[in-house]
């Protein structure tokens, strides 16, 4: 079992939701599929579960009866960093995108099939081990230099040559880092969407191609025909210049 997927099944997940017969589906489809679940009615409960019992997702309907979803996932956002995956009825358009804006991770709309459910979760318990490497791996990095250009990474800043700043998206700025902390290995698409943090209502590996495209506009020469970030057919990208660590 690769290192990955043991987390997956090693993990905690949490769910609030006030209706009875969706928290017994949970824990029991999770369950059945090698996760720990943990299932409450409340924020409070919720809270009290994740002061004695810390999880690693947390799966939050946004209709509480009369408690606020909305309000639940801006507070643990807040708070914490750990995965939210918000429950929404199919109508709820408004509810879904003010929770994405507020900072849930991804939705699933009711009726929902737990197949789905579960492979969305898994798919952002291994987003987030492979945030938590990256993050490792640049704990102590204070920038990255390549051909001229530095990436401050605490105060995510790009420095173009000439010396001025180059504005750069989450996203990009996540992409950037993405490649610089592998530089000369060829990262696939899914990998790369997974350390950018794209989300959508659905997500395909050629969005990764349009974000490349922006990032070459900005520090590429000539964007049409690029020389530090390059397309390896059938394969994903690689960066090829060699990149320089500041530490401290």
């Amino acid at each position: 079992m690769l290192e990955s997927d043991a987390f997956t099944h090693a993990a905690h997940v949490l769910a609030v939701d006030d209706d009875p017969s969706i928290r017994e589906l949970i824990v029991h489809y999770l369950g059945d599929h090698d996760l720990r679940v943990t299932a409450v009615t409340t924020e409070r409960e919720m809270r009290s579960v994740l002061a004695r019992d810390p999880a690693n997702l947390v799966v939050l309907d946004l209709r509480l009866g009369r408690e606020n979803g909305l309000e639940i996932a801006r507070a643990l956002r807040a708070e914490t960093k750990l995965p939210i995956i918000i429950l929404t009825a199919l109508q709820d358009e408004a509810d879904r995108v003010m929770g994405l804006e507020l900072g849930a991770d991804d939705y699933v709309t009711k009726p929902f099939s737990p197949r789905e459910l579960l492979a969305r979760i898994r798919a952002l318990l291994r987003r987030s081990r492979m945030h938590e490497t990256v993050a490792d791996a640049v704990a102590d990095v204070r920038a990255y230099r390549f051909e001229g250009w530095e990436l401050n990474v605490r105060l995510r800043k790009l420095r173009a040559p000439a010396g001025h700043g180059v504005s750069l998206r989450n996203a990009e700025f996540n992409l950037l880092l993405a490649f610089l902390a592998s530089p000369h290995r060829v990262l696939s698409r899914q990998r790369l969407l997974e350390l950018s943090r794209l989300h959508d209502a659905e997500v395909y590996d050629r969005s990764i191609d349009v974000m490349v495209g922006r990032l070459r506009r900005k520090v590429e020469q000539d964007p049409r025909n690029p020389s530090l970030i390059l397309t390896e057919r059938g394969a994903g990208y690689i960066f090829t210049p060699a990149v320089h660590t500041v530490r401290g």
